[in-house]
């Protein structure tokens, strides 16, 4: 069991930052990747964050939609992961939420352990 809990949504104006955190608790062993995903319109959560927490190293894989303004992140010492989201775009306003999952991947179906969310609004 796997709980996540996100925070640091807000309302920012285009171009200007916002640095969202996932608390990590439970057991991580068999779900080591973390996930950041946002839910934009349409049925589906788009995935555009990944990185492997466990151990050294640390992989990450983002989605072309973000690569070169998003970074993920973690902090071992305070069982949280990051991520950081610079330049924003209107474009990226959405309900943002981490989840913990076995493969390193951006599909949703590869993550079972989910947060509640945190809101991002980006102002034009």
């Amino acid at each position: 069991e796997v709980q996540l809990v996100e925070s640091g949504g807000g309302s920012v104006q285009a171009g200007g930052s916002l640095r969202l955190s996932c608390a990590v608790s439970g057991n991580i062993t068999t779900n080591p990747y973390m996930g950041w995903f946002r839910q934009l319109p349409g049925p589906e959560r788009e995935g555009i964050a990944t990185k492997y927490i466990v151990g050294f190293g640390g992989s990450t894989v983002y989605a072309d939609s973000v690569k070169g303004r998003f970074t993920i992140s973690q902090d071992k010492s305070k069982n949280t992961v990051y991520l950081l989201m610079n330049s924003l775009k209107p474009e990226d306003t959405a309900m943002y939420y981490c989840a913990a999952g076995g493969r390193r991947s951006l599909a949703e179906a590869d993550f079972g352990y989910w947060g509640q969310g945190t809101q991002v609004t980006v102002s034009s």
